[in-house]
């Protein structure tokens, strides 16, 4: 049988020193917002900063996370994407005439052959025939 009093007697006796916080706490939104700002500095080390605020760096890890999440809600905004207007340069004249008569029809260059369709050409089985025929008499020759 084990005596309390025998522990007692002995030359040497077993201590733990445990460093850092006993106990759980609690951190307020300004606390982690700085340690936060702490860790987005460049160059700076999560593990650095976590080991100086004597914190898991997986907390501060969750922390960026959760501030990342909630930084649109404090912006008031939305999370739906928004568009945002076109402007563009003046375009010169030549190049927009250009591009409406090259907009008008379509030109195909096969087999030395060149086969242009009008804007207004809406069969489709009769242009494949077309350039079907075309590739075959350039197949023979």
């Amino acid at each position: 049988m084990f005596d309390v009093n025998d522990d007692a007697k002995s030359a040497f006796r077993r201590v733990e020193v445990l460093t850092g916080p006993g106990r759980r706490r609690r951190w307020s939104a300004d606390e982690k917002a700085r340690i936060v700002a702490e860790t987005l500095v460049p160059g700076a080390r999560v593990s650095e900063v976590a080991r100086r605020w004597q914190i898991c760096s997986q907390q501060v890890f969750g922390w960026r996370r959760a501030m990342r999440q909630d930084l649109p809600n404090l912006a008031g905004t939305t999370t739906t994407p928004s568009f945002v207007p076109i402007v563009s340069e003046a375009i010169p004249a030549a190049t927009v005439q250009r591009a409406a008569s090259a907009a008008s029809g379509i030109e195909v260059k096969l087999a030395g052959a060149v086969v242009r369709v009008s804007s207004g050409m809406d069969d489709a089985a009769q242009l494949t025939a077309v350039l079907r025929a075309v590739r075959a008499s350039a197949s023979r020759s």
